[in-house]
């Protein structure tokens, strides 16, 4: 008898136990945000629109034309002329740059953010478990992840990822770089840090495919410490729900339309292809078509079931040759805010126009980009920082980042506030009260608008008349 109750409860029990395991360690696999810190170099780094357009007329290889072509593109950009750039551009080096530069770039933004950020949160560099760092085109030796684990003297079990080439969408690989670390290493800390090094890519050439990168990335970077401590939760920022990564590296036209390579005069450059807009749409799209069942409620899901079906069948039905509008998921329903990667105002439009987002939706991101530019992968986070600063941010928003890279890439991931956030003590601090500006529009036409009517055969580029002074 005592046998048989012994045999009962282990069948009761028992299962029980392993449900409650799974459970536990499913838990211990969780991935928070404790605090991330977004870079802002000094004001003497401030790209205004004249030392800008002095930069550029400066430029022995280029013509009136491209003169033209570049006032138009940094004119319908959305950039302000708060951005920053690297020293080298300042000393009027740009065009020769050495691997000092670079690397000294990248340690003033290690040594700012990440002692701003470990400071903040109390923790020692000697905690950190994992390193992650993604900068995609500087590569040298001792690894950028060296460089941080000699100067912070990290302990010798870090685990270290070092990616390069990885293009904008390089911080939600290092995310869920350490999403997977987290799956088999309980209670660990993990610092992921992103930025892009413009010392050395400066493109002095004049194809217009090249030279449009020119305008577009400013210097910036982040750091982000995350973990996966239970105990931490309660502190933790944000929680990841999801991600979810798209690559159309396969195909030749998505493969070729974002890449670095040599012009025909062998100058180095970042090329930007005609064909990049259709695969940005085309790696969105089947990205979406991943992320959106694990982020939409079933009942929007079966909605727009129904709808697709219902349209599909009266337009077989209908004989005077009318179409329903076409059916559109309304992401809003299991997304409270968007985090788009500003890779250009062109491409904000775009994804604003395929998630049906309102203005609101998309502030975030406009301001960003006029304010930091395109800095390449470390972008999302400036836009977070301003939906915190806005303190836009309560427990329990689910927040959508989406953004793109060479290869060509998608990805894209969903975070779920944890506590109220406000009073951010962040990038944004000292300007927030001025965005959003009445007008996006910068001074740049007002003040080179004289190229536009200028004589091919008659321009005289008066800055190479002297020498430069900067």
């Amino acid at each position: 008898m005592d046998f048989l109750l012994l045999a009962y409860a282990f069948l009761i029990f028992y299962p029980l136990f392993v449900l409650w395991r799974m459970i536990d360690m499913k838990r211990d696999r969780e991935c928070y945000i404790l605090d991330y810190e977004c870079y802002k170099p000094t004001d003497d780094r401030k790209l205004d629109t004249e030392f800008s357009g002095r930069v550029i007329l400066r430029s022995k290889h280029l013509g009136l034309n491209e003169y033209k072509f570049l006032l138009k593109a940094i004119v319908s950009s959305g950039i302000g002329e708060q951005t920053y750039g690297p020293r080298i551009m300042f000393k009027g080096q740009e065009e020769n740059p050495a691997l000092q530069d670079s690397v000294s770039e990248m340690d003033e933004f290690f040594h700012d953010s990440i002692e701003k950020l470990l400071a903040r949160s109390g923790i020692s560099p000697k905690e950190i478990d994992v390193l992650v760092v993604n900068v995609s085109m500087l590569s040298a030796v001792p690894s950028l992840a060296a460089r941080i684990i000699n100067h912070y003297k990290l302990r010798e079990d870090v685990k270290v990822f070092n990616l390069t080439g990885m293009g904008c969408s390089a911080s939600l690989i290092s995310v869920n770089i350490v999403q997977n670390v987290f799956k088999s290493c309980k209670n660990v800390y993990a610092l992921a840090v992103t930025s892009e090094s413009l010392s050395p890519n400066w493109y002095a050439g004049n194809d217009r495919s090249m030279i449009l990168a020119n305008c577009l990335f400013r210097s910036g970077g982040c750091a982000i410490l995350l973990t996966n401590k239970r105990a931490l939760r309660n502190r933790a920022m944000f929680k990841l729900k999801c991600l979810v990564r798209t690559h159309h590296g396969a195909r030749d036209e998505s493969h070729d339309c974002c890449m670095q390579k040599e012009d025909e005069q062998g100058r180095l450059g970042f090329h930007l292809g005609k064909s990049l807009p259709k695969a940005a749409t085309r790696a969105l799209v089947d990205n979406l078509r991943e992320i959106t069942p694990k982020i939409l409620p079933v009942r929007e899901l079966l909605r727009f079931m129904v709808v697709s079906f219902v349209r599909r069948h009266w337009s077989h039905r209908s004989t005077k040759g009318v179409v329903s509008p076409k059916p559109v998921i309304n992401f809003k329903t299991g997304v409270d805010h968007f985090c788009i990667h500003t890779g250009g105002k062109a491409v904000i439009d775009g994804i604003g126009v395929n998630l049906d987002l309102t203005e609101f939706d998309v502030e975030p991101a406009r301001m960003t980009l006029h304010r930091f530019g395109n800095t390449s992968a470390s972008s999302l986070w400036y836009v977070l920082g301003y939906m915190e600063a806005k303190k836009r941010l309560k427990k329990g928003d689910r927040v959508l980042m989406i953004s793109f890279g060479a290869g060509f890439k998608c990805n894209s991931c969903l975070w779920e506030v944890v506590r109220d956030l406000g009073d951010a003590d962040n990038v944004w601090k000292d300007c927030i009260d001025s965005y959003p500006p009445k007008s996006l529009a910068n001074p740049f036409l007002e003040k080179f608008g004289w190229i536009n009517n200028e004589d091919p055969s008659t321009f005289v580029n008066p800055f190479l008349q002297a020498p430069y002074f900067p």
